[in-house]
C-alpha cells in the first residue's frame, strides 16, 4: 500500500498564491505518474495537471499558464504551484499516484479562493 499526505491548502484572496505538496510513503517501489484532481461542490472531479517520471506535464486549459506541477522523485513528493488564483478554483484538491498499475488517491485538502 502506498499512503499519500497532502498539504498547503487553505483560504487566499483571488489573486494569490498557495503550494500544494504531496508525499507518499509506504511501499513504494517506483512511482510512474504522480496527479492533481479537483473537485469543486456539486461537480465532477476532474484532472488539474499531471506528471509522469520523467517530468513530461499535462494540464487542463483552465489552469494553463497559472499552474506548475512539478515532482521530487528522491522524495516521492509533488507539487502543485497556484498562481494568479480564481473564485472558481475553489475545491478539494486530491493528490494521486499510479504505481505499476495500482492508483492510489490522498485525502484532499481544501483551498477557498475568495474574491
Amino acid at each position: 500500500q502506498v499512503q499519500l499526505v497532502e498539504s498547503g491548502g487553505g483560504l487566499v484572496q483571488a489573486g494569490g498564491s498557495l503550494r500544494l505538496s504531496c508525499a507518499a510513503s509506504g511501499s513504494i517501489l517506483i512511482i510512474n505518474n504522480m496527479g492533481w484532481y479537483r473537485q469543486a461542490p456539486g461537480k465532477q472531479r476532474e484532472l488539474v495537471a499531471a506528471i509522469t517520471r520523467g517530468g513530461l506535464t499535462n494540464y487542463a486549459d483552465s489552469i494553463k499558464g497559472r499552474f506548475t506541477i512539478s515532482r521530487d522523485n528522491a522524495k516521492n513528493t509533488v507539487y502543485l504551484q497556484m498562481n494568479s488564483l480564481k473564485p472558481e478554483d475553489t475545491a478539494v484538491y486530491y493528490c494521486n499516484v499510479d504505481q505499476w498499475g495500482s492508483n492510489y488517491w490522498g485525502q484532499g485538502t481544501q483551498v477557498t479562493v475568495s474574491s
